[in-house]
């Protein structure tokens, strides 16, 4: 048996078998691995016997000494999650400096489809990436070009099995830990529904969006982008000044409408993997009509966004990935929070109404040392749902777990 070098505690992970695959990995290496299961779902998914398994059934409240207790009787040195704004993982990540633990969050990619987010304290505005174009600059120009990444086919259905499964399991929360509730504002039943009415749908969708593309791109005429985020999304609920989707809708309709040229156009996307419990096609027809905007409004349910941002004069976003794509274009871009991207030289500094009349565009070699330095620095080639995937991004991220400093801190003053 190989020595054990360091403990880890896993806390709340996503719905796939990623989590016990990279905590068998890290015990295989010689590390101590502990588990905290909030829920049924959590028992479910976590299949890795060489571990040391805690249920939590206590209140919110309770937590902090839990996990504090937890942090002693094991000598734990590094805590890994999914999420750093989930309100069960709030105590564990607010104090873990001061007990000496490290904190490695997992998200999302920043750059999709074969990329996942692997940052130490916090992601997205809690990232420890600096604010400073010139940090990107020296330090983008001395990394070498990011490598290819290893490329998966990841079903969305396999992803959907997932977390079906999950949320089945969850029917038995009431026994298994009663005062558990879930992260998401959504109750699974309300989501499954939602996306039931929506997929049936999108046929008749893709066929008229299809043609309103195609009207907007012939029609020459200049165009924004407004592409949506999810409501439920933690970059919408704690990373950014909006409650909502229909919040940030309103107060850019309103500003279209007072400072855009009257020859141009807002073309409003929704997010492909929206639950349709939010009829936006309603709520923009009413700003419409109550702004003076009739016929300069374009909204999609469907379509290619990339062909859209690369064509438009400017891209509004309030904190999405999206916005990278836009600047990886060349697309002038505003953003209504402060994602990792916000810097001089990449997006426009100035008010949304100055940006609809002087978009300013990214500077394309911030851009390159920007993309160079997130890459090397946070992103993690695999996912987190397909086996294929999996088995990349395990063999990826324990590397990086197991490095000390990480390589974001390596980059560091």
């Amino acid at each position: 048996m190989k020595p054990q070098k360091r403990a880890f505690l896993f806390l709340q992970g996503v719905c796939s078998p990623f989590y016990p695959r990279l905590a068998r990995r890290l015990s295989d290496d010689g590390h101590r691995v502990v588990k905290v299961n909030f829920n049924a779902g959590d028992l479910l998914y976590w299949q890795h016997t060489h571990s040391e398994n805690h249920l939590f059934r206590g209140r919110l409240e309770e937590l902090d000494d839990y996990i504090q207790d937890l942090w002693q009787r094991y000598a734990i040195t590094d805590q890994v999650l999914f999420g750093d704004r989930r309100p069960i993982h709030r105590p564990a990540v607010d104090n873990a400096a001061a007990a000496g633990v490290r904190t490695h969050v997992f998200e999302e990619g920043y750059f999709r489809p074969f990329w996942i987010t692997l940052e130490r304290e916090g992601v997205n505005g809690h990232s420890l990436l600096p604010r400073d174009p010139e940090w990107f600059f020296a330090t983008g120009k001395a990394l070498p070009a990011p490598q290819k990444p290893v490329c998966f086919k990841s079903s969305f259905n396999i992803r959907a099995l997932h977390d079906i499964g999950y949320h089945a399991a969850g029917l038995a929360n009431p026994l298994v830990a009663p005062h558990y509730r879930n992260h998401s504002p959504i109750t699974a039943p309300a989501e499954y529904l939602g996306y039931a009415k929506r997929f049936t749908q999108l046929k008749v969708w893709k066929r008229r969006d299809a043609k309103r593309i195609s009207t907007l791109l012939a029609s020459g005429k200049r165009y924004f982008m407004l592409p949506l985020q999810l409501n439920t999304d933690a970059q919408i609920r704690d990373h950014s000044p909006y409650a909502n989707m229909q919040a940030v809708i309103s107060d850019v309709m309103t500003s279209f409408a007072r400072h855009a040229a009257s020859d141009t156009l807002l073309c409003i996307k929704n997010h492909p993997l929206d639950m349709g419990l939010v009829n936006y096609a309603g709520l923009i027809r009413t700003l419409a009509r109550q702004l003076g905007l009739e016929g300069r409004i374009v909204y999609l349910e469907s379509g290619d966004l990339n062909a859209l941002v690369k064509q438009a004069t400017g891209t509004i976003t309030v904190n999405s990935t999206v916005g990278i794509v836009a600047l990886e274009k060349g697309c002038p871009t505003h953003a209504l929070s402060d994602p990792i991207y916000q810097l001089p030289g990449l997006t426009h500094q100035g008010t949304l109404a100055d940006f609809w009349q002087t978009p300013t565009p990214p500077d394309p070699q911030l851009f390159s040392y920007f993309y160079r330095t997130v890459m090397h620095a946070t992103q993690v080639n695999g996912g987190y749902y397909c086996q294929p995937s999996i088995d990349i991004a395990v063999d990826n991220a324990a590397r990086i777990l197991e490095a000390c400093p990480s390589p974001l801190e390596a980059l560091l003053p």
